[in-house]
């Protein structure tokens, strides 16, 4: 693997802040969310291609019986080692999951295109690989952040937007879904974290989004290995998980980026890369 010159160690962030998008639509598993490449680079026609090429195939294979998989992959040599998992929203059927990490990956290959690493969220399902081990390791990096407009402090709404948050930092599992009235909340690990590790995650991004979000509409808090989001507004979408049962009602929202806070990666969004 023969690096490329280095790039300037900045980040370069486009903003969607025009772009409202459906919050937990079934109808957009496809939706770009974020993305980022290393700045390591690989050389074309190497043995490190060839490893990421085999990984990516893994990915897109396995996600059509399993909604989380990972994957390494040693290489002749230590720097041509490469790691790489794929995760599907928990609501997900297995079809509508392959779908998404199909997309996910064939989106990533255009954005990362010759580097050494690199991870991409949509609304459905989450893709990342690195010439690093990064599995099985805690993340609490604040990757992206969407805090909407402050509807001002309404008892009802908070009070109701604050249970949510709370019953989810008290649930179990790694997809946690619920809601009270028009309040909405879901949660969701990275399946390589322990149970103990997943809950000290989601309470750290419930966390968050409670104290930097304050009495905004919606919030979504987007760490390295984790995920929380809530909305105060919209009918009910979800009935149950796919891989689990919910334990309150659900609702649904519209979305919009208001802040990007950078991750171990250097991150390009890119919204003309949403199929």
């Amino acid at each position: 693997m023969t690096p490329l010159p280095s790039q300037p160690q900045h980040l370069i962030l486009l903003f969607l802040s025009f772009s409202f998008l459906p919050f937990f639509s079934l109808s957009a598993i496809d939706t770009f969310v974020f993305g980022g490449c290393t700045q390591l680079r690989y050389s074309p026609n190497s043995a490190y291609e060839t490893n990421l090429n085999s990984l990516l195939t893994s990915l897109v294979n396995s996600a059509t019986y399993s909604s989380y998989n990972n994957y390494t992959i040693q290489g002749s040599s230590p720097q041509d080692a490469l790691f790489g998992l794929y995760q599907c929203r928990g609501d997900l059927s297995m079809p509508d999951c392959a779908t998404c990490i199909a997309r996910a990956v064939t989106q990533l290959g255009g954005l990362c295109s010759d580097t050494c690493g690199g991870a991409l969220q949509l609304e459905g399902c989450y893709v990342k690989y690195d010439n690093s081990s990064f599995l099985g390791v805690e993340d609490k990096t604040v990757v992206l952040k969407k805090c909407g407009p402050s509807v001002g402090y309404e008892e009802e709404a908070m009070g109701r937007r604050d249970a949510v948050l709370g019953a989810l930092v008290g649930a179990s599992g790694g997809y946690r879904v619920g809601g009270a009235g028009k309040v909405q909340g879901v949660a969701q690990c990275v399946g390589d974290l322990s149970g103990s590790e997943c809950q000290d995650c989601v309470g750290e991004a419930i966390g968050r989004l409670k104290s930097d979000c304050g009495t905004a509409d919606f919030g979504d808090m987007f760490l390295g290995k984790c995920y929380a989001r809530y909305n105060t507004h919209g009918p009910p979408v979800f009935s149950k998980a796919h891989h689990g049962k919910p334990f309150l009602t659900t609702t649904t929202t519209t979305t919009a980026i208001s802040l990007v806070i950078p991750f171990s990666f250097f991150f390009f969004l890119f919204f003309f890369f949403i199929l």
